[in-house]
């Protein structure tokens, strides 16, 4: 055993890794989340359907091709709590590996053929100095290295700040936010088939906001990709 692996498994056991779920020790082979949590997290199979819950939340909104979710976010569960680590204790390695999670199932995929280029939602630039990073473009990241496609998190950006969206009714979301974000150079999303990202979507109003804006340029079709959906 050599020296790398020894201070490896010091560590290890003076300060064991946990599961950002349950948090129990985990065992080797697993990242982030036990392999119990896993299997118990609910998953959707909107990946294998172009018309599902996902994309019935834009029926009658705003032109997207399909969308999908990871996951179901249950109030107080497991998806809940894996995402606030994330989210809200900067656990940006866990962020990245739920985006590769995503990744892999578009990329299962046959109705996400074609697609050029990922965006995540944008935050404004003060919150996203406050919280040290924008967790969409973590899970871009994520979504990016399985799928080998370029993330772009320039060309579009939210240009006003808006008061916290957890407790408004979908119209009050969309009020909300139907202003507040702008294409930096609308030639490089020209004839572009683009993934939008974000972490959960309730309402949609905000992944509608952004949609619109993109969906302007001439040529532009969006897909949507989502960590998690609310009920």
């Amino acid at each position: 055993m050599g020296i790398r692996d020894v201070l490896h498994a010091f560590f290890t056991l003076v300060y064991p890794r946990t599961c950002c779920s349950c948090g129990s020790v985990l065992v080797t082979g697993e990242l982030h989340v036990c392999g119990f949590c896993r299997a118990a997290m609910p998953r959707t199979d909107f990946f294998s359907h172009v018309e599902n819950p996902l994309k019935q939340r834009f029926w009658g909104r705003v032109p997207v091709e399909t969308g999908t979710s990871l996951l179901y976010f249950q109030k107080g569960g497991r998806v809940q709590r894996v995402i606030h680590q994330f989210k809200y204790r900067g656990n940006l390695k866990l962020g990245f590996f739920l985006g590769r999670l995503l990744g892999l199932t578009i990329r299962g995929s046959p109705h996400y053929n074609g697609l050029d280029l990922i965006i995540p939602v944008p935050l404004h630039p003060d919150k996203e100095r406050a919280r040290g990073f924008n967790q969409s473009e973590v899970i871009c990241r994520g979504v990016s290295d399985v799928l080998d496609i370029p993330c772009r998190a320039d060309l579009l950006i939210k240009v006003d700040e808006t008061a916290t969206q957890t407790k408004k009714n979908r119209f009050r979301r969309w009020e909300n936010v139907s202003e507040v974000f702008m294409v930096t150079d609308e030639s490089a999303l020209l004839s572009k088939n683009i993934l939008l990202v974000d972490d959960v979507i309730t309402t949609g109003a905000t992944l509608e906001a952004c949609t619109l804006k993109l969906v302007h340029i001439p040529g532009v079709k969006v897909w949507v990709a989502t960590l998690a959906i609310t009920d």
